[in-house]
């Protein structure tokens, strides 16, 4: 589909970052209220703008103030995941032969 926009130029140079390609900026800016709407999702993000990685996506997202969602249970998930690291960890230093006591 091509949808072709019109912007005076008094407003265009307050819209388009200098040196970026205006149709790039408007493809972008939608991209961006997509996302912030959850009509676009991520793949969608990736797809829209031809990036080649989702890092690419949560990077732009990122420079762009549009943060991932992270809800309490990806918190309460993640807080488990550590804990469980640390104890591991805990446990192996530990049951090392060089765990930091000095013989002798």
């Amino acid at each position: 589909m091509t949808i072709i926009v019109k912007i005076p130029d008094e407003f265009a140079g307050q819209l388009v970052p200098p040196g970026q390609d205006p149709s790039r900026a408007v493809l972008e800016a939608i991209a961006l209220e997509g996302y912030r709407s959850e009509r676009l999702t991520e793949g969608d993000i990736r797809q829209l703008l031809g990036f080649e990685t989702l890092m690419e996506v949560h990077g732009f997202l990122k420079d762009h103030g549009a943060f991932l969602p992270y809800t309490s249970e990806d918190l309460a998930h993640d807080t488990e995941v550590a804990r469980g690291v640390a104890q591991r960890a805990r446990t192996e230093r530990q049951g090392s032969p060089a765990s930091g006591r000095r013989s002798g």
